[in-house]
C-alpha cells in the first residue's frame, strides 16, 4: 500500500464508492449531472466512467499503480471540469448553481491534483515540473481556496433551503446557515492568499465532513432505501476526501504560518 495520508485513503475510497454508485443506478452522480440528458449513448458513458472512477480509486490505494492513477485522475476531473461546469459560467453565468456546481467538481480537482504532486514520477516532473512538487501543491491549494467561496455564497444565496437541511436537533438554523457560509468563504480568502492556510484547509474541510455525517448520515438512515439519499451522502463524501488531501498538503507547515511555506 502506498497512503500518503489518511485524507489520501478517504479520497480513494470515496471515488470507489461513486463508482459503485453510478453501477448501480446507471446514472451520473449529481456532481456530473451536468451530462446532458440527450446526449447520444449517455447511459454507457455513465456506466464507463462508473468503472473508470471504481478503478481509479482502487489504484491510488497500491503503490504501483498509484502514480498512474493519480495522473489519470486529474486528467480526468480537469477534463469533466471544463467541458461541463466551466461552459455553464459562460451560459448561465447568473444563476448561482452554475458557480456553485463549478466549485465542488473543483474541489476534486485540487484533491486530485495533489495526489498528482506528489507521487509524479521523475518523466513528469520533467515534463509538467510546474504541476508537480511544492508548485503544483500551491496550485491545488488555490484551487481549492477558490472553490470553497462559492460554496460559502451558495450557502447564503440559498438560505431557506439549507436552513431545512440543518439537523433539527440543533437551535438556531439561521446562524449556522450564515456561519458556515461565512466560514467557507473565509477559509477560501485564507487559503488563497496563504493567511493561516493550514488551519483554514483543515478546518473547511472538517466542514464538510460535518455535514455529510451530521445532515446526510441520518437522512440515509431515515431512509436506506432512498438513492438520493445514498447519492447525497457519498458525493459530499467525496468532497471531503478531497478538501481532506488538500488539508494534508500543508503537513510540516505551521498551523499559523503567514506568507511562506
Amino acid at each position: 500500500m502506498r497512503i500518503a495520508s489518511v485524507g489520501q485513503a478517504v479520497f480513494a475510497a470515496t471515488l470507489v464508492a461513486l463508482g459503485i454508485l453510478g453501477l448501480v443506478t446507471g446514472d451520473f452522480a449529481s456532481v456530473w449531472q451536468a451530462v446532458p440528458k440527450g446526449l447520444p449513448g449517455r447511459e454507457a458513458l455513465a456506466y464507463l466512467c462508473a468503472l473508470i472512477e471504481l478503478a481509479l480509486g482502487a489504484g491510488l490505494l497500491f503503490q504501483r499503480t498509484a502514480t498512474p492513477a493519480s495522473r489519470a485522475l486529474l486528467a480526468y476531473m480537469i477534463l469533466w471540469l471544463l467541458l461541463l461546469r466551466v461552459p455553464a459560467l459562460f451560459t448561465a453565468p447568473t444563476v448561482e448553481v452554475s458557480w456553485s456546481g463549478c466549485a465542488e467538481t473543483a474541489v476534486m480537482v485540487a484533491g486530485a491534483w495533489v495526489l498528482y504532486a506528489w507521487f509524479a514520477g521523475a518523466s513528469d516532473q520533467r515534463r509538467l515540473g510546474f504541476a508537480t512538487g511544492a508548485k503544483g501543491l500551491r496550485i491545488a491549494q488555490i484551487i481549492y481556496g477558490v472553490s470553497l467561496i462559492p460554496c460559502g455564497i451558495a450557502h447564503l444565496y440559498y438560505v431557506n433551503e439549507t436552513a431545512a437541511i440543518v439537523p433539527a436537533w440543533l437551535p438556531a438554523h439561521l446562524f449556522w446557515v450564515y456561519f458556515t457560509g461565512c466560514a467557507y468563504i473565509a477559509a477560501g480568502v485564507a487559503i488563497i492568499f496563504n493567511v493561516y492556510g493550514r488551519l483554514a484547509a483543515a478546518l473547511s474541510a472538517a466542514q464538510m465532513g460535518g455535514f455529510t455525517l451530521l445532515v446526510w448520515g441520518p437522512m440515509v438512515a431515515a431512509s436506506p432505501k432512498d438513492s438520493f439519499q445514498w447519492t447525497a451522502i457519498i458525493i459530499s463524501a467525496a468532497l471531503t476526501g478531497g478538501a481532506w488531501v488538500v488539508a494534508d498538503s500543508y503537513s510540516g507547515t505551521g498551523w499559523f504560518t503567514v506568507g511562506k511555506r
